[in-house]
Order: C-alpha cells, then sequence, then structure tokens
C-alpha cells in the first residue's frame, strides 16, 4: 500500500494559486470602487464574496491540499478576502454617505412657500357620537326629536314630576335665567324634550311615541375630569299599549351591543326617579374584562374589578308624568332612559379625561377623521 502523496503542489489547485487569488482579487476590488449606488455595491459583493464566488471556492480547496501546503495557502486566501471585506466597508460607508445626502438635497421641502392645501381636519366626536347613536334608534323606526337648551321651568321641572321643594331646583345644580320671576332655566336634562314631544303630538290610535332627544344640558358642576358645567346627554322614550320593563331591557341591550360590540349586555339596579316608576340605575358589562372583573394583568382598571360600569339611568315613566303632558295613563305605559354621550365616548374610545371633549385641540378632533 502506497502513503499518502506529501509531495503535493498546492500549485496544481488551481483555484489556489498565487496568480488566480490575485485575478479574483484584484477584480473584486475593481468592480468595488466601480460602483455607484448601494444596489450595484449589493450586486458586487454577491458575485466577489458571496458563497460561490471565486475566493470563497478557493477557500474550501484548502482542505484538499496536503498538511504542508494548507497554512500558506490559508494565508493568501485570508489576505484575498480580507482585502475585498475591507473595499467593500469603505465603499457601502461612502455610498450610504452620498445616498443620504442626495435624500436630503432631492427630498427637501421649503416649507415658508405658501400652499393652496387646506387641512381635511375631523369632525367632533361629540357630533359624530350624537349621531350614530341616533341612527341606531332611526334603524328601529325610532324618531329624533330637538327641543330648546333654555327652557321653561315648568317643562324642565313640573311637568316630569319634580316638585317645587326637589332638591334639583336649587341653584346648587340648576343654571336660573334673569329675572328670576320669569321662571327660565338652562335645561338641566334633556327629558323637556320628551314633554313637549307629549304635549304637542299627544298619543293616538295607532300613532305611539318612540322619540330619541340627544343633546346640551346644563349643570352648576364643577370643571374636572369628569365632571363639566355643560355636557351631552341622550333620551329615550316610547309611549304605547302594553310598554313594560321588559321592552325596555331589550332596547338598552341592544344599544349597547350597538355602541360597544357583541356580547355587550345591561343590568338593572333599583333607583329612584321623580318621572319614573319603578326607576332603575342601568348598569353595562365591562367591554374589557366581559363582566370577570380582572384581566391578564390583574384587576381591571375599567371597571376596578367590579365586572360593570355605571351608565345611566331608566325606568317606567311615572303616570303623573304621562298625565302632566296630556297622555291616558290608564290606556299607556311607557319607558324612558338617558345616558351621557360623553360618557359612553369615554368608554368607547378610552379617554381618561373629560375635559379632551371640550379644549377644542384640533390634533384630538384629527385623530377621530370624519366618522367614528
Amino acid at each position: 500500500m502506497s502513503g499518502p502523496n506529501t509531495d503535493y503542489d498546492p500549485v496544481e489547485v488551481a483555484a489556489v494559486s498565487p496568480a488566480e487569488l490575485e485575478a479574483a482579487r484584484d477584480a473584486a476590488l475593481a468592480a468595488i470602487a466601480a460602483a455607484t449606488d448601494l444596489e450595484q455595491l449589493k450586486a458586487v459583493r454577491t458575485d466577489h464574496a458571496g458563497d460561490r464566488s471565486p475566493l470563497a471556492l478557493a477557500n474550501r480547496e484548502i482542505g484538499a491540499l496536503p498538511p504542508q501546503a494548507r497554512k500558506e495557502a490559508g494565508q493568501r486566501v485570508g489576505q484575498a478576502r480580507g482585502a475585498v471585506s475591507k473595499a467593500l466597508a469603505a465603499r457601502q460607508e461612502v455610498l450610504e454617505a452620498e445616498h443620504e445626502a442626495r435624500i436630503l438635497v432631492e427630498e427637501a421641502v421649503d416649507v415658508t412657500l405658501p400652499t393652496d392645501h387646506d387641512p381635511v381636519g375631523g369632525r367632533h366626536p361629540l357630533t359624530t357620537g350624537a349621531e350614530l347613536i341616533a341612527d341606531i334608534f332611526v334603524a328601529m323606526g325610532w324618531e329624533v326629536a330637538e327641543g330648546p337648551v333654555i327652557e321653561a321651568e315648568w317643562l324642565n321641572f313640573d311637568a316630569l314630576n319634580l316638585g317645587p321643594d326637589h332638591p334639583a331646583r336649587t341653584m346648587q345644580d340648576t343654571f336660573w335665567t334673569e329675572p328670576a320671576d320669569h321662571h327660565v332655566v338652562l335645561r338641566t336634562h334633556t327629558s323637556p324634550v320628551q314633554a313637549r314631544t307629549m304635549l304637542t303630538r299627544g298619543v293616538s290610535d295607532g300613532a305611539p311615541i318612540y322619540v330619541v332627544c340627544p343633546g346640551r344640558v346644563f349643570r352648576t358642576d364643577e370643571y374636572d375630569a369628569t365632571h363639566s358645567p355643560m355636557f351631552h346627554q341622550v333620551e329615550g322614550l316610547a309611549i304605547d299599549e302594553g310598554i313594560s320593563m321588559a321592552h325596555l331591557k331589550g332596547t338598552l341591550d341592544h344599544f349597547a351591543t350597538q355602541m360597544f360590540g357583541e356580547g355587550i349586555t345591561t343590568r338593572f339596579r333599583p333607583s329612584y326617579f321623580p318621572f319614573t316608576e319603578p326607576s332603575a340605575e342601568v348598569d353595562l358589562i365591562c367591554f374589557v374584562c366581559r363582566g370577570v372583573g380582572h384581566d391578564d394583568t390583574g384587576q381591571c382598571r375599567t371597571c376596578r374589578g367590579e365586572g360593570w360600569i355605571e351608565w345611566g339611568g331608566c325606568g317606567i315613566v311615572n303616570p303623573r308624568v304621562l298625565q302632566a303632558c296630556g297622555v291616558d295613563s290608564e290606556r299607556y305605559s311607557g319607558f324612558a332612559f338617558g345616558m351621557g354621550i360623553d360618557r359612553t365616548l369615554m368608554f368607547r374610545h378610552g379617554l381618561e379625561d373629560l375635559r379632551t371633549l371640550f379644549e377644542g385641540d384640533v390634533r384630538f378632533t384629527t385623530a377621530f377623521g370624519s366618522e367614528l
């Protein structure tokens, strides 16, 4: 058996011969120097430093050489590849600097030039929110009713069974106009619109009342993150034969689903309002934790672990209100509800400060675009 060929000359492997390596290196350096942009340099890198490049193939041939020839061949290949890598890095830096300088010149904008472009802006979310709520009820066959914000005391209070001694009549809650003997107020709720509707239309055979009343209301509240002396409410009124709390619950569940998504329901808690009997506070199942009271990070911040969020008030219309507005309380019954539009939008969009709705910052309104 013959031994290994220890006299094998590495020059016989053409890929690692000094002449071939020098030619491959010089070709690579020339191509690098000739690249005029980053795309060309990327192609040069693939051709002369990639896995199928001459220098890469030469590097693979080193393993086929006899042991005493590998060191010298490895040094020659390594020096050639190092020179190419160094040239690539230097050329990359130069071309990137040229590219950035060219971008600054070609894409420069003269901000001092006049323009005829008008910003699109955005409709205020309170406007689009009120319209969305109205659309939900119009789709159910209801009507939208409106009334004045400066209202007669009788319509704002007496017609709704709020007697002369009711606390809501005091200066702590109500803005009264002067002179006081005119008995005119800035409406404290949109319920006067319901009274006006019943007084104007009445209820006759085949003509029940189903109206929703969005609008501004005023109370002498402090201006802070959760209160404002001017805010927005939406109230609904249904007057017909055989109306019950079941109809009210179904209506509010549908309303909640349309505003906050599938699976959102409501619950009633017993309460008291002069214009409804029985009365209830409406709670909304938390749209974040879905009533569980916690999420992946612990207690739900939205409902504070309760699983429910207070939304508004509701109830069956008090017969005294029906009688005051000329409706036969023996034949007809109805339900009414009221929610804050501002509070609903805070829930819907995750707003933490009520004041952002009233400060007029165009950056806030523009973010909402033209629709909700």
